[in-house]
């Protein structure tokens, strides 16, 4: 069987390391502070708010919830965000997307200050991760990926990596950061030809399509570890599925992330470890 890549483990470790970091904040007088930017009332939003509720609060981190209507209009959104932006008591700012029709979801993500991107959503946190210069965030999601196989000591340095996506919200920025690390990357996509092929290729598979189901064990060399990034409800059962078929490849695998149970809480950790870092920027510590 194989080795499941819980990741409550891993965001209670990153968790438990913010919250020394907050602490050493507080001695200077630093409450690390999150925005949370909410359009509507998207259950998907709702549930990812509770999330990072309740890992700020057990990591000392504080929380200002900023809810517009569903109605509201772009000049409003943009005041909000450059409310933010000038607030010095904000570090980081969460915007949920995507947001509702008809308002412009890039000119919203571009007006985040990079400096409290948190999310890594900005053009300049995005060429941070692509240049390697350090400069503002990488994604959550993608920079998960990456804690969650060090965490578990998945060897990466010299090993090869296939990532099937290519979302600047996760498949880039994970090749970028696994590249990083030293492995050899790969970036393949829906529309690569024999898909499988490309994969079985992979010490360790990054699954970023974002469709349920769509990777079975053919897709996987015996050991590979593979990171599950999808997260669907299944329509039929209204369980939680990833792009991957568990049950079918988990027997075919060295490792493998669960869903649920995988990379959502170590996402969650990695944004709140970001408001952390960016108080600690902006309070003249840290780099």
């Amino acid at each position: 069987m194989a080795e499941l890549l819980r990741g409550a483990p891993v965001a209670d470790a990153l968790t438990a390391r913010t919250a020394e970091k907050a602490a050493e904040l507080a001695k200077r007088g630093v409450t690390p502070t999150l925005a949370i930017l909410r359009v509507g009332e998207r259950p998907e939003d709702l549930s990812y708010e509770r999330g990072a509720l309740k890992r700020c609060a057990g990591a000392g981190v504080a929380v200002r919830s900023v809810v517009l209507p569903p109605e509201t209009e772009q000049a409003e959104l943009l005041d909000a965000i450059r409310a933010l932006n000038e607030d010095r008591g904000v570090h980081g700012i969460l915007l949920m997307r995507p947001l509702p029709s008809p308002l412009d979801d890039e000119a919203a993500r571009k007006a985040v200050l990079p400096v409290k991107d948190v999310d890594g959503v900005t053009d300049g946190s995005l060429a941070g991760v692509f240049t390697g210069s350090g400069e503002g965030f990488a994604p959550c999601t993608a920079q998960a990926v990456v804690e969650l196989l060090k965490y578990y000591g998945v060897p990466l340095k010299g090993a090869r990596a296939v990532v099937a996506g290519r979302s600047l919200v996760v498949g880039r920025p994970a090749a970028m950061l696994l590249m990083a690390e030293g492995a050899t990357v790969t970036v393949c996509h829906s529309g690569t030809a024999d898909l499988p092929a490309e994969t079985r290729r992979g010490d360790v598979v990054v699954a970023a399509i974002g469709r349920m189901g769509y990777f079975g064990a053919e897709h996987f060399a015996p050991g590979a570890a593979v990171v599950d990034v999808g997260i669907h409800a299944d329509p039929a059962t209204g369980k939680l599925r990833g792009d991957v078929r568990f049950e079918e490849a988990e027997p075919a695998v060295g490792a493998i992330t669960p869903v649920p149970g995988g990379l959502g809480a170590v996402t969650t950790a990695v944004l709140v470890s970001h408001v952390a870092q960016a108080a600690e920027k902006a309070a003249g510590g840290g780099k």
